[in-house]
């Protein structure tokens, strides 16, 4: 039998930050984090939809132990705002979920001037992360979840040149990159994390085809685009419901057997259980990797730091 929510140790006394955990993925695995005793930091951009969540979440756990933090991922003032906060409540951070995202949308940008999908899949978690590291760093046993995609496979390594696609945007390129930049950002965490000695621990994961928010919203954000309602019907019909699409991050997130620079997934392709992923050898990840930390550094102005803070 396959790994299920029910082989989530006990997590009373952890504290987790889930983004997008208002709806799909980023609400199961909150409530699913909540049943075993974890404090949930709720990171969501629509308050309304946040209260909804958290009471949905509370009719099934009585008891839980919820928190809800403003946060809009495609802005870095209110990513910077929102760690803020997050830093003067709580000075240790259990697990970082980087779940929020957008996908195949029409051409946007954000206030910042950036891409949408680049800014919300990637940049905002970049700057959340890099600020929330020194509570991550001072945790014994912390993890950083973040979120990919099977799409990852058909996107590009960010141009240096040309990070939000000027002249080249497509909805689904622009996808493709995002969730690549997602896969290159945890194994490069995991590589910063490692040489430093730290004990914070980078994990990757992807749902599959799971039936979510996300592909209702892709088809809006479209205009009613073909592939996104094809994409949207097929999701319907033979994806996987929220419950078992998070199984795979919540894993990477809980699992006393996981450990830094694994990635999880179903185990038949986008179906089935979650199990751990081998990391393929790709000639040229290195220099990908090196052009995401200078591109993210750049756009951002925030650097991403690993060095075990004082009183660790």
């Amino acid at each position: 039998m396959g790994w299920t929510a029910t082989d989530i140790p006990d997590q009373h006394g952890r504290t987790a930050l889930v983004t997008g955990a208002n709806g799909g993925l980023g609400l199961v695995t909150a409530r699913n984090l909540a049943v075993k005793g974890t404090h949930v930091v709720m990171a969501v951009r629509n308050q309304r939809k946040a209260a909804a969540a958290a009471e949905k979440i509370r009719t099934t756990v009585p008891g839980a132990s919820l928190e809800i933090v403003a946060v809009d991922l495609s802005s870095q003032a209110s990513v910077k705002e929102a760690a803020g906060q997050v830093l003067a409540s709580h000075d240790r951070l259990d697990l970082l979920v980087n779940n929020a995202g957008v996908m195949a949308i029409g051409k946007a940008r954000t206030v910042d001037g950036f891409e949408m999908q680049f800014a919300v899949d990637h940049l905002g978690h970049w700057t959340l992360t890099a600020l929330l590291l020194p509570a991550l760093l001072r945790t014994p046993g912390s993890r950083v979840v973040t979120v990919t995609s099977t799409a990852h496979h058909l996107g590009r390594a960010v141009d240096v040149t040309n990070p939000h696609l000027e002249g080249r945007y497509g909805p689904w390129r622009a996808y493709g990159q995002a969730k690549l930049a997602n896969f290159h950002f945890g194994l490069g965490l995991h590589r910063e994390l490692r040489r430093a000695g730290a004990g914070t621990a980078s994990l990757i994961a992807h749902p599959g085809l799971s039936h979510t928010d996300l592909q209702a919203v892709s088809v809006q954000g479209s205009e009613g685009g073909a592939s996104q309602r094809f994409f949207h019907a097929l999701a319907q019909r033979t994806g996987m419901s929220a419950d078992d699409g998070a199984l795979p991050q919540l894993r990477a997130a809980t699992d006393p057997a996981a450990k830094g620079g694994e990635f999880y997934g179903p185990l038949w392709g986008n179906n089935g259980p979650p199990v751990r992923k081998p990391v393929l050898r790709r000639i040229g990840r290195d220099r990908a990797v090196a052009k995401l930390w200078k591109v993210s550094e750049r756009e951002t102005g925030v650097a991403l730091d690993v060095r075990t803070p004082a009183g660790a």
